[in-house]
């Protein structure tokens, strides 16, 4: 045997490992698949809904099932169409730092008034890669730190997106994490949204950490992926500015380039599994090489 194919098979192995969470089980887009069918069942989920209750419950009961327990953190948001109550659902793996690397999607949808809008890729598609994410996580063997995960309420704007109508949870999030100083021990925050997209095209987001998407894009490449984790780059208003703000590294993991964004035709049809399984995969490899980053400092 050459000693180069000895190395391209110690690559393989290495990159099977990191596939499968290093030794533990690898992202089934099947099970992702089921999630965002259940969020799009429940129908529209607007801030303040019942649907928005029952996802509530769906994300709490998913989570209780793999052993993870899920804690509410509630308050009445002022919007320009009066308050509504918020909650924001934290759930967290230990690992053996206190330390912690946050993984999180919005799981509301937008209200509209004048079409059903379910939401299948804004909403349920990064909702449901987290929750099987969850699941991966939680059979890792061993976690260099704690994984939080991080469902929050309120990233849509009530009207038109204008600032502070929008990313409610996020800023409430960091408002209470920044009082509380518990913003000390976030280490990096990983945001997932709209990544369902049968196309799927996710550019490089420029108000993102640089370090970090480095090393999300170098591990699509690694992957194959390139062709969905495009070089282009653009800059996107979302949930992880207010971390951003408060000094947390930060990667927005975002498909913008959706023709059914916002429409009546964000249904499942305009997603696929296979999307939730590319971004699955890269997530899974990416995390020990952003926990190897995070051991140096």
């Amino acid at each position: 045997m050459t000693r180069r194919l000895t190395l391209s098979i110690a690559a393989l192995l290495m990159l099977a490992s990191s596939l499968h969470g290093q030794g533990g089980v690898a992202f089934d887009s099947n099970k992702a698949w089921t999630h965002l069918r259940e969020q799009v069942a429940i129908g529209p989920r607007p801030s303040g809904s019942t649907g928005n209750a029952k996802n509530r419950d769906y994300i709490t009961k998913t989570l209780a099932a793999i052993g993870v327990k899920t804690v509410e953190q509630s308050w009445e948001a002022a919007t320009p169409i009066g308050p509504i109550k918020m909650v924001n659902l934290i759930a967290t793996i230990p690992g053996q730092r206190a330390d912690r690397i946050v993984l999180a999607s919005h799981f509301d949808t937008k209200l509209f008034r004048e079409f059903r809008f379910v939401g299948a890729s804004d909403g349920a598609s990064s909702t449901a890669a987290l929750l099987e994410l969850g699941r991966v996580i939680k059979a890792r063997p061993q976690l260099p730190f704690t994984i939080e995960l991080l469902f929050l309420d309120g990233e849509e704007a009530t009207g038109e997106w204008r600032d502070p109508d929008n990313t409610y949870g996020s800023r409430h999030y960091v408002a209470v994490g920044s009082k509380a100083g518990t913003l000390k021990s976030l280490r990096a925050l990983i945001l997932l949204d709209m990544i369902g997209d049968r196309q799927l095209n996710i550019r490089r987001e420029t108000n993102s950490t640089p370090w970090l998407t480095d090393i999300v894009w170098n591990v699509a490449r690694k992957l194959g992926h390139q062709a969905s984790f495009i070089a282009e780059s653009m800059a996107v208003e979302d949930d992880h500015l207010p971390f951003l703000k408060a000094g947390v590294p930060a990667i927005d993991i975002i498909d913008l380039d959706y023709a059914a964004w916002h429409t009546a035709q964000d249904t499942l049809d305009a997603v696929s599994a296979r999307s939730l399984q590319i971004v699955g995969d890269v997530v899974v490899a990416s995390l020990p090489e952003i926990e190897a980053r995070l051991l140096k400092n």
